[in-house]
């Protein structure tokens, strides 16, 4: 028994919540724990491009705009910028330019960095060696000036950087491109190139708190991109220090330390376990925002309003790359937010007959909040206009016949099933290139595509299959045969191949064709393989997704213009779609003034869209965010990813729901002891019965 009692007080005295996978001296911090799943490749804002790294990217740096937190839709506000730059037009020799001049807020600091130390910007080897953070050596800052904005754009044509955006701001930065040409000869192999001493036409220094920018023709879009990192500033001295020999073996660099004046900065990178972002000392606040959307206030969104953050001291992102022990932590309380991975799905959620998504009642006993939002993406099932069969480039009969083969697919492929078996309901089919949330997006009946669908009942109803059979016969393949051979038409989809649960998505497909007597033959192959074939042209069928990089609808209209061709120039419009009146519309719409003209030319390019059907139909993919809570100010921004300042923590109710959440149940290891126990008293009797026989005997 006095053992028992002993293996009691030891359970009960390794702490209240026994499974906290974080130090004890953490506990009841004003920290944020949340999670990612793919280790971030670039964190050099001339690089980085992909959400999994803006979760850390979006902390740290600071271009001169930003969009507004709660407003929806999406509205850019001032940053760093003293206010939103609108271009001056400027003719010269018969040609516009577009000159944006910028002005930015004074007194605002970077973090500490040993760059600006100028001893560090010449340490010898040993001592990066001997380093085991770029933040072991003394520390400084400076302000924040316009000259850094310049030098980050002149990174962007850097040659030994891969700037994803640098093809396109070449078209329209003036002197851009030339001057990727004349870096390229002034580099030397492990040398610093201080581009200070290169002068780019297209972007100077105004004065120490105005920069220029100068744009070839009207680009209004353009306002977006400083709303990115790519326009974030970068001061000289991190570039250099940075640069110095023995930083790279140490994996000490800009695409692994980045450098900024935001909120945070990041003080631990192990991309295969752990990420660190600390409140950056030197961050001057900012306002939390003061008005939002209807029903931001009954939210409770609005109880910080004006007041300064960040409010949250330090954000610890642990890798997780399966969903099951993700969503079994954040259950016990140990992330703070999560999605809903498919496995999870019934669990978190309940849909109502009319479709309606609420939290399931384990999920509202806990206190979780569901937040949901159409992303401002698209994916789809592009047909490649160079195909033969498929396409349109054609011409004449061969091409009317492959508008309406595409015209019945687009009716047989049914998107609603897909989202429903796949996707647990979380997505809206498409009805036309726009996105949800964009302008130029129109919802309803008089958004509808009426190839596909027809409203009734308050809704839209894909067109039965006798409609698609019809189109198929008319194409010239009356139950998915030619009719002048006879011969079954045969179509291939190209696609990347996920794992183990593509085999229900590939039978899926076959289905799908099935119900056109079509046959099906899947194509997959690994993301490099499947990406060439979409540059030489050679898919017929392929999927394919895009994220809207802006708030504007030149920015998924682009995607079918015929300039952008993947095959032909490298660009965007991977179906290579080739339509003249439909690239005359977009040149008109694309630099245009959001307003009635514009969805004017909008509907019409629409229209074509529909009846021409490169893209096969698809979907909006709708996101499920789920917060504890404790967690506030919590609100999905599709857009942008500097969530971080915003949010807030109330680290006393986690703590004490961690508590309640985490009770170790002790009766299974009393149980087992108690056990152990009885099976051993047989063993000691037996013993002792010996014993005493031996003593007998011996007497």
């Amino acid at each position: 028994m006095r053992t028992l009692l002993l293996l009691l007080v030891f359970l009960t005295g390794c702490g209240e919540v026994w499974n906290d996978p974080y130090p004890v001296a953490d506990r009841g911090k004003n920290v944020l724990y949340s999670v990612f799943a793919e280790r971030p490749k670039h964190l050099d804002p001339a690089q980085s491009y992909t959400s999994d790294e803006a979760v850390f990217t979006r902390q740290v740096y600071e271009p001169p705009l930003q969009y507004h937190y709660l407003k929806r839709p999406y509205e850019l506000i001032p940053l760093t910028a003293a206010e939103i730059p609108v271009p001056r037009l400027v003719e010269k020799s018969g040609i516009t330019y577009s000159v944006y001049d910028i002005r930015i807020k004074p007194g605002i600091k970077y973090q500490p960095h040993p760059g600006f130390i100028a001893e560090n910007l010449s340490l010898k080897k040993q001592i990066i060696e001997d380093l085991q953070s770029p933040y072991d050596l003394p520390l400084g800052t400076r302000e924040l000036t316009a000259d850094d904005y310049v030098y980050q754009i002149k990174r962007l044509a850097h040659p030994q950087l891969h700037s994803p955006i640098f093809g396109l701001m070449a078209e329209y930065i003036v002197g851009l491109r030339e001057y990727a040409g004349r870096l390229q000869k002034a580099a030397r192999p492990g040398q610093w190139l201080d581009l200070r001493e290169h002068p780019l036409e297209g972007v100077e220094r105004v004065d120490a708190q105005t920069y220029r920018i100068t744009l070839k023709g009207r680009y209004p879009q353009f306002v977006y991109w400083l709303a990115m990192p790519f326009f974030a500033p970068m001061p000289w001295e991190a570039d250099r220090f940075f640069q110095q020999a023995g930083m790279l073996q140490k994996n000490f660099t800009l695409d692994w330390w980045p450098v900024g004046t935001g909120p945070y900065m990041l003080s631990r990178n192990d991309p295969n376990a752990r990420m660190v972002l600390e409140r950056n000392p030197n961050f001057r606040g900012e306002a939390y925002p003061s008005e939002g959307e209807a029903g931001d206030a009954q939210r409770g969104l609005l109880a910080d309003a004006g007041k300064t953050m960040p409010f949250i001291d330090r954000a610890v992102y642990t890798r997780e790359k399966e969903s099951i022990p993700l969503w079994n932590k954040f259950l016990q309380g140990y992330y703070d937010l999560s999605g809903i991975a498919s496995d999870s799905f019934d669990q978190a959620v309940r849909v109502s007959v009319e479709g309606e998504a609420t939290l399931s009642p384990e999920m509202e006993a806990r206190g979780i909040r569901l937040d949901t939002s159409i992303a401002p993406t698209i994916f789809y099932l592009g047909a490649n206009w160079l195909d033969p069969v498929i396409g349109g480039v054609s011409g004449g009969d061969s091409a009317e016949r492959a508008r309406k083969l595409r015209q019945a697919l687009a009716i047989a492929v049914d998107w609603e099933e897909y989202l429903s078996i796949f996707a647990n309901g979380r997505g809206v089919p498409s009805h036309s290139p726009v996105a949800p949330g964009i302008f130029g997006y129109r919802d309803g009946a008089e958004g509808l595509n009426p190839l596909t669908h027809a409203w009734k009942d308050g809704k839209a109803q894909r067109r039965p299959i006798e409609a698609a059979k019809q189109l198929l016969a008319e194409a010239g393949y009356p139950d998915g045969r030619d009719a002048k051979t006879g011969q079954p038409l045969v179509l291939y989809l190209d696609s990347t191949s996920r794992g183990p649960g593509d085999k229900a998505v590939v039978d899926w497909w076959r289905k799908q064709f099935a119900k056109l007597s079509v046959q099906f033959e899947p194509r997959q192959t690994d993301w490099n393989r499947f990406q060439e074939k979409l540059r030489k042209g050679s898919t017929q069928l392929f999927i394919v997704g895009w994220s809207a990089d802006y708030p504007d609808p030149e920015n998924f209209m682009f995607l079918l213009h015929g300039a952008q061709s993947r095959a032909k120039t490298q660009g965007e419009n991977a179906s290579n779609y080739l339509n003249p009146e439909f690239d005359a519309l977009f040149e008109r719409m694309r630099n245009m003034p959001s307003g009635p003209e514009r969805q004017k030319i909008i509907d019409r390019m629409t229209d074509i869209f529909r009846r021409d059907a490169p893209w096969i139909g698809g979907f909006h993919p709708k996101n499920f965010a789920l917060f504890h809570s404790w967690l506030g100010n919590a609100k999905a921004n599709e857009m942008s990813d500097n969530k971080l300042k915003y949010l807030r923590v109330d680290a006393a109710k986690r703590e004490a729901l961690r508590r309640e959440w985490n009770q170790p149940v002790l009766w299974p290891s009393v149980l087992l002891f108690l056990l152990l126990m009885l099976s051993i008293v047989p063993a000691v009797i037996s013993y002792k019965k010996r014993e005493q026989m031996a003593a007998r005997t011996v007497s």
